[in-house]
């Protein structure tokens, strides 16, 4: 959430309220929506540390709010972020593990585990189906992320598919 929230502050100050906002809008229904209050908790934490700073601004009718602006040590960390590459955002799987030790534990059967991840993934699958039905179509950003989604799980299904085919040729 933190270099998300400074790329928002690199056009220009804002408000925690006013980010929530602007995240919701981007990202649309598909990405988790983004809670008011660790909103205002990483705004400190991002103050604290120096990458941005907050200016108390009064209002007549209702309480003061904070508005933020990045600073030159946060757009030099925008930077960098933006520079580096993800890593490998596969290895370490939870899925895996719980396959690679079901024979040693006797507690589950492989295949079994595989079949009910397939029907998790498929399920998966078509709640992201309906949130695109029900998504702005003006919205590209939410529409390339639940089609981004939904192509990673496509290529999760496909290995399943793959390690059942492994493991029924062990058997």
């Amino acid at each position: 959430m933190r270099l998300p929230l400074l790329a928002l502050l690199a056009r220009g100050p804002a408000h925690g309220y006013e980010l929530k906002q602007d995240l919701e809008q981007l990202l649309g229904s598909a990405y988790p929506q983004p809670n008011v209050g660790q909103i205002y908790v990483t705004l400190g934490r991002l103050e604290k540390s120096g990458l941005i700073e907050g200016e108390d601004v009064e209002q007549t009718s209702r309480p003061n709010k904070k508005v933020y602006h990045l600073t030159d040590a946060g757009r030099e960390a925008l930077r960098a972020w933006f520079e580096e590459p993800e890593d490998e955002p596969r290895v370490r799987d939870e899925f895996f593990m719980k396959l690679a030790v079901a024979p040693q534990t006797g507690l589950a059967d492989q295949i079994a585990l595989i079949n009910k991840q397939r029907r998790q993934y498929l399920n998966t699958m078509r709640q992201l189906s309906k949130l695109a039905a029900a998504e702005d179509r003006d919205n590209r950003i939410a529409h390339l992320l639940i089609e981004g989604a939904m192509l990673h799980l496509q290529a999760d299904l496909d290995w399943l598919e793959r390690c059942q085919e492994e493991l029924e040729e062990l058997e």
